[in-house]
């Protein structure tokens, strides 16, 4: 065995045996260099530099554990640098700390932000509720004030075609009002032409032409002037809780025409809530006999609501939704066509006496501006609800106008209350009304909710489950028996 002589023997036969085995790392005179790293380590005090050996590694001391302590030899075999193990290890733990700090300043900005825009969510929300109470009571209030006007204008001035034309006339400053509330709100204000021609795309990429002008808007101002028409025939025949609840019905009519001509989506409790408005419709019609003047006033109201249906259906189809100002400027647009070409209408009824009034200063001014203005208010405040809030109150505010027409005629003492006939035929289109403003996927919406409430309460059925089984071992202990704990 050829080993050559050392000192003291050792050193040349530890390098000979890490040779054989093949020890990571090794090479000539690591036993001799282990030995000097260790007497220089021990040495060696913080903060001074260690002298360097023949591989030139230096090491310096750090109030390290034990532990760490223990392990260096290796790790500084493998990790060797010229500036030494120690820093490389302090290094890495700054860095691990670093990267822990950022870590955890991150999550804490994430769950900051997510709070703040969680905030922020139920503050809109919040705000569009308040909002939405606030145009519920606004709509409701202006549709009742507008039919218990006409029902105390009709007392003196029975002429509701006239009536329908001035009315119709103001709806020429919708856009007006529009573009005021844009000068008052809009950071970059736009001109008066800039902004007719921005909501003027209604009609087309091209705008509002004559030809448009006539195709688009002639159709549309005659649904709008039949539905008002009818509905104040109707306000002449029938009171005003009667009318009001069987408007309503045109939701059902509005159903009932997408799913025929728009092939809208079918759906079962829609078709239940048409039934329900059909059936109030007849019960409403016989309820004083077939001769008298209510079936006439519940023929008016129906063609009303039935107008105002098809004038919704046939705006969807042909100019599909539109946004505030453009529903403001189509408005506008109408009530300039009926102030340009339906003026000799109520002409032609003055001089043919069919509707004639002597003298002239007999009209009622007073009565026939606040018509107007509550109608023009009533359409603002849909279009405005529907920006603001959600558009299902504005529905509820249509609604909620038959109760308070009931209130006023019942103070007036107009409204038969004691008549089941009639009162069940206003509850059952109130009730069919309210059905149609159920969403589309209501019925997934309750499914997944009565999920819910089943897995909350299988959630909290094994907790009672297990405290019953936890008291029932405490009394086992109490009484000496002996309980199997639970894996």
């Amino acid at each position: 065995m050829d080993v050559k002589a050392a000192p003291n023997g050792v050193a040349t036969i530890e390098d000979r045996i890490l040779r054989i085995t093949g020890y990571y790392g090794y090479y000539p005179g690591y036993s001799s260099q282990k030995s000097a790293s260790r007497s220089s380590v021990v040495r060696c005090k913080p903060g001074a530099h260690c002298p360097s050996t023949q591989s030139g590694i230096c090491r310096q001391l750090s109030p390290l554990t034990a532990a760490e302590d223990s392990v260096a030899p290796i790790l500084e075999l493998q990790s060797r640098s010229p500036s030494g193990f120690c820093r490389h290890g302090r290094g890495e733990r700054q860095t691990r700390s670093g990267e822990d700090g950022t870590q955890a300043h991150g999550e804490n900005a994430s769950q900051e932000s997510h709070e703040q825009t969680r905030c922020e969510s139920c503050t809109s929300t919040f705000l569009k509720i308040v909002w939405g109470f606030l145009i519920i009571l606004s709509v409701s209030s202006s549709w009742v004030g507008t039919t218990q006007i006409v029902k105390i204008t009709y007392k003196n001035f029975d002429y509701p075609f006239f009536m329908t034309w001035f009315s119709t006339n103001w709806n020429i400053m919708f856009f007006p009002v529009y573009y005021s509330g844009h000068l008052a709100t809009a950071q970059e204000k736009q001109s008066p032409i800039k902004k007719i021609r921005e909501c003027s795309r209604i009609f087309g990429e091209d705008g509002l032409t004559l030809k448009l002008f006539l195709k688009r808007t002639a159709p549309f101002s005659i649904l709008w002037t039949l539905t008002n028409y009818l509905y104040l025939l109707a306000l002449n025949k029938l009171t005003a809780t009667d009318v009001s609840a069987l408007f309503c019905c045109n939701k059902a009519f509005v159903f009932l025409l997408s799913w025929i001509v728009l092939k809208d989506r079918f759906m079962g409790v829609r078709i239940v809530a048409a039934i329900m408005a059909i059936t109030g419709i007849v019960m409403m019609a016989y309820v004083d006999g077939v001769h008298g003047d209510s079936i006439i006033g519940v023929a008016y109201a129906v063609g009303s609501a039935s107008t105002s249906a098809l004038y919704k259906v046939l705006f969807k189809m042909f100019l599909g939704s539109a946004n505030f100002g453009e529903a403001a400027h189509f408005i506008s647009t109408l009530g300039f066509f009926n102030l340009v070409f339906l003026s000799f209408t109520p002409i032609i009824l003055y001089f043919t006496k069919v509707e004639y009034w002597s003298p002239f200063s007999a009209v009622p001014w007073g009565y026939l501006c606040g018509i107007a203005g509550l109608w023009l208010a009533f359409n603002i405040l849909v279009n405005v609800g529907v920006v603001l809030t959600y558009p299902i109150l504005i529905s509820i505010g249509t609604v909620l106008s038959v109760p308070g027409n009931a209130a006023v005629d019942l103070l007036k003492h107009e409204f038969i209350l004691f008549n089941v006939v009639r009162f069940g035929a206003t509850i059952i289109i109130c009730l069919g009304f309210l059905l149609m403003l159920l969403p589309e996927e209501w019925d997934e919406i309750t499914l997944r909710f009565i999920n819910s409430l089943k897995e909350k309460k299988n959630e909290d059925h094994p907790e009672d489950v297990t405290d019953s089984s936890m008291h029932f071992r405490s009394r086992s202990r109490a009484n000496g028996a002996v309980s199997i704990p639970l894996a």
